[in-house]
């Protein structure tokens, strides 16, 4: 997925605008977010996040180690370990894998790391086709390769009217708009696509360094079609994903459903370990694993370290007000919302996506709903900060915090220009006591109207009060 985050503004104000897009994000105060809240209540929700945060933190302080764990658990089942710097060594790992094997054809589900490879256009270049067959990135395929906008649910942006008629164009078969009518339209489409590929992609929610095996968490069973039925099996995710043990992973599975589509339990869980074996009737004959740095690295030891815990389960954006609005494809990279805000900027460089820290109101929901204790907040603030320390936001913008910094550090001149301040802006309502232009201030009057002051500040207000209580 190309990195357009240099063009959030334009994105973020044309989604703003998108009435069917602004109805369609509905769903996720209505669906995701309240299916959480209630799954939430079976468990001792802080108690098992302080344990998952805990037993990421483990893993992370030695990566290395358990990274080296799983490579001899995966290789003395034999699987085959690959490690790739960068995504581009990613998709040419996977690419040579192809050719080795003579694929002509690749499965895939749902990854959002093969989304960074950009794997699909790699794998199309060299002449390999390849069909995602979760379907909301099979939608997505079919709708001009277009990317997703949700980790979790990559077409949330998309209503049943729009994806019946994307099925009659492209299937070429009487418009649909019964939902089971329409799932079953695309398991019959994609059914020979898995009864005749060569090779299945999938990604990998967790690592288990212990038994070098993966974990596969859907809703679909399309994990099982692409991991069974292939002659072989290629899992691509990233390094910072594994963990020690079965009982780390246990724990972490009481958490990622719950937070991300608000079940106790996800439909099918697949933890796969090495190619067949001799004896066995299924699975695949070679199996891969292409561990993906891609920046990860650089944020071990830093004070960007906690965001590696991310176990993507998606919940920091579903609760997110700024994504609510205006959802994923204004981010312009691979991972939206405050998770995304975060990693963007350490992935591809904080000078390429500007924009993004800001992106969010710092109301701290995103950290109460986080599964595994991310402050994301604070770490938007520090990302802010080191846009001032490198002067890379705008001039005006610098100009106008340095002044509010100055004033702040002394609180008699605050104190002065809050109260000449207030004063000018209680003239500027008028009678409508709402100011629906203010200079310097566009950004917000340009879509609703400023409640104007009442013309006293904070401390006139509390002074005169406890003055006549007294």
């Amino acid at each position: 997925m190309q990195v357009q985050t240099m063009h959030f503004k334009a994105r973020a104000a044309s989604k703003l605008a998108d009435e069917r897009l602004q109805q369609n994000l509905t769903k996720l105060s209505t669906k995701f977010v309240s299916a959480r809240a209630s799954a939430v209540r079976d468990i001792d929700f802080e108690a098992t996040r302080a344990a998952l945060k805990e037993r990421r933190n483990r893993a992370l302080d030695n990566l290395d180690v358990w990274l080296e764990t799983f490579e001899r658990e995966a290789t003395r089942r034999g699987a085959t370990v690959l490690y790739a710097e960068s995504t581009q060594d990613a998709a040419r790992l996977v690419a040579d894998i192809a050719r080795k094997h003579d694929v002509k054809k690749v499965i895939k589900t749902k990854s959002m790391v093969s989304e960074e490879m950009q794997l699909n256009r790699v794998l199309g270049e060299m002449g390999v086709q390849s069909i995602e067959t979760d379907l909301g990135e099979y939608i997505l395929q079919i709708n001009d390769n277009e990317p997703p906008s949700h980790i979790i649910a990559p077409v949330v942006h998309k209503d049943k009217e729009q994806i019946a008629d994307l099925f009659a164009k492209t299937h070429n078969k009487p418009r649909l708009t019964d939902i089971p009518e329409m799932t079953r339209e695309a398991r019959e489409v994609l059914r020979p696509h898995f009864m005749s590929a060569d090779m299945g992609v999938t990604g990998g929610n967790f690592l288990i360094a212990e038994t070098g095996s993966v974990a596969v968490v859907t809703n679909e069973g399309n994990e099982g079609m692409c991991t069974v039925m292939p002659r072989v099996h290629v899992a691509v995710t990233g390094i910072e994903k594994v963990l020690p043990t079965l009982e780390d992973l246990a724990t972490a599975m009481r958490l990622l459903p719950r937070s991300a589509t608000g079940q106790t339990i996800s439909n099918y869980f697949s933890l796969l370990t090495g190619p067949r074996a001799p004896g066995e009737t299924d699975g695949p004959e070679h199996m891969y694993f292409v561990l993906v740095d891609g920046g990860r690295t650089g944020l071990i030891g830093g004070e960007f370290q906690e965001m590696l815990r991310c176990i993507r389960c998606g919940a920091c954006m579903n609760h997110c007000p700024v994504y609510q609005k205006i959802g994923g494809h204004a981010y312009g990279w691979v991972y939206p919302g405050p998770m995304g805000s975060v990693l963007t900027p350490a992935y591809v460089g904080i000078d390429r996506a500007l924009d993004l820290p800001q992106a969010a109101t710092l109301c701290g929901e995103c950290n109460s709903v986080c599964p595994v204790g991310i402050p994301l907040s604070d770490l938007l603030r520090k990302l802010r900060e080191k846009q001032m320390e490198r002067r890379l936001r705008p001039r005006n913008e610098r100009l106008a915090l340095a002044l509010w910094g100055y004033l702040a550090k002394r609180p008699a001149a605050y104190a002065l220009f809050t109260k000449l301040a207030v004063r000018v802006l209680e003239r500027i309502g008028g009678d409508r006591k709402a100011i629906s232009r203010l200079p310097f201030g566009a950004g917000w009057t340009a879509t609703r109207d400023m409640p104007a002051p009442v013309g006293r500040t904070f401390r006139e207000l509390y002074k005169a009060q406890h003055s006549h209580l007294g």
